[in-house]
């Protein structure tokens, strides 16, 4: 490949989207330039060449204060410089210029590349107002927000947090344990051990549910997220941002609707899903204690006949009684929940078949002698079958199928009785 010729070097040179300028450092004049040098300027090629760059500067004034740029020019591998070009029609456009110097026939002269940033610096410039926008939302519209000076401990609290904790503006001292030492006790470790997962990387970012004292010394529960936002030249973090949220209500509303789904609509008792699982858990406790534990079923002898009779309201205000009378005649300690229709499971912990029998001999006659005419019907009676744990089986499973099948061994043999399970031999 032949070398370039000028021709070509001036034709590469105007194809630059950049303006180029080669300056005398002595007398500032410009001694060329390509095209965009001039014609971004709305000048023509004479009217830059052999002019001073003063004429197109308003950043350096007079020739004092380019001899001082000048000077730190020569001493530098190159110079940047942000600055303002005055265009011919009196606007100016920004420029960021990037000078090099360099000796050619033992003459100093100094290379600059000026490019037109003006549309850069005003999205900067709209960037930073919606960033400043975006904060003041989130600052004003947020529970809380807060900071975390990693190298020194220290913690902004913002005004909001602080309000909706029930403190003043002046108040909450600036430290880590301001925070930590009101997060619940029960919630502490947990909370501690997502936090550290993000310090070290095992997270994407800090997100918590947990309980936070608040100044009366009541507890609210917040919705806490936070993420690193800088680290030292080591890359270790160094500040971390967050918000919180008050989500109490939330957090009562959801507690209400699990209470609904663990609870049997009617009879307010557990419902079958949550029964089994306080019963399993009992058992689990049993085994691991070596005590007994005795599961009972419960069903009400004709109640079919209720409902038809008299209606399935009427029923309904039976199981609601019933229910009432079953829950009264057992231990704080004991289970008792619907298993379906008009069938009763009650879970006696720490009970032999001697004390589960003394148990449901109780339940008989609290229901013989309850006051039913309010419900202007004969009083109801109810056959039990029991199975005892581990005489009778060791799973929940095998104790509940034993039970049902001495429930209707209870009813083979004229109801209103309990029946107790044979034990295998």
């Amino acid at each position: 490949m032949s070398p370039l010729n000028q021709t070509m070097l001036e034709t590469l040179f105007d194809r630059m989207i950049d303006a180029v300028y080669l300056i005398d450092p002595d007398s500032s004049n410009i001694i060329w330039c390509n095209r965009m040098g001039y014609e971004e300027l709305g000048l023509e090629k004479h009217e830059v060449v052999d002019h001073s760059v003063l004429s197109l500067q308003k950043d350096i004034i007079g020739m004092p204060q380019w001899q001082e740029v000048a000077q730190v020019i020569k001493q530098s591998d190159y110079f940047t410089f942000v600055g303002r070009h005055a265009k011919k029609d009196g606007t100016e456009i920004s420029v960021e210029v990037n000078t090099t110097h360099f000796v050619h026939e033992q003459k100093e002269y100094f290379l600059s590349i000026a490019r037109n940033v003006s549309k850069r610096l005003a999205l900067e410039k709209d960037l930073q107002e919606k960033n400043h926008r975006i904060w003041y939302a989130l600052y004003e519209a947020s529970d809380g927000m807060w900071e975390w000076d990693m190298t020194d401990d220290s913690v902004f609290f913002s005004p909001q947090l602080k309000k909706m904790l029930g403190y003043e503006p002046n108040e909450m001292k600036p430290v880590v344990e301001t925070w930590s030492e009101n997060v619940h006790p029960e919630d502490i470790e947990r909370v501690f051990q997502i936090r550290m997962d993000h310090i070290n990387g095992s997270r994407e970012s800090y997100d918590a549910e947990y309980r936070l004292r608040n100044r009366n010394g009541h507890y609210l529960w917040v919705h806490d997220r936070g993420k690193i936002c800088e680290r030292d030249q080591n890359g270790n973090p160094t500040h971390m941002v967050g918000m919180v949220q008050n989500i109490t209500d939330r957090k009562k509303l959801q507690c209400q609707l699990e209470e609904l789904a663990a609870n049997d609509v009617l009879t307010e008792l557990p419902n079958r899903r949550k029964g089994e699982e306080l019963a399993k858990q009992q058992l689990a406790l049993s085994q691991r204690t070596e005590n007994p534990l005795s599961i009972a079923v419960v069903d009400l002898d004709h109640f079919k006949s209720v409902n038809d009779m008299f209606g399935h309201q009427k029923g309904d205000e039976v199981l609601q009684f019933s229910a009432q009378l079953l829950k009264s005649s057992i231990r704080e300690s004991d289970i008792v929940y619907r298993w379906g229709g008009e069938e009763f499971i009650i879970v006696l912990p720490a009970t032999n078949i001697e004390q589960a029998q003394k148990v449901t001999d109780k339940i008989h006659r609290v229901f013989a002698n309850a006051n039913w005419e309010h419900l202007e019907i004969s009083p109801l009676t109810l056959s039990v079958g029991i199975a005892v744990y581990p005489h009778h089986g060791k799973s929940f499973d095998s104790l509940l199928k034993e039970a049902d099948a001495a429930v209707y061994a209870a009813k083979e043999k004229g109801r209103n009785q309990t029946y107790i399970s044979q034990i295998p031999e």
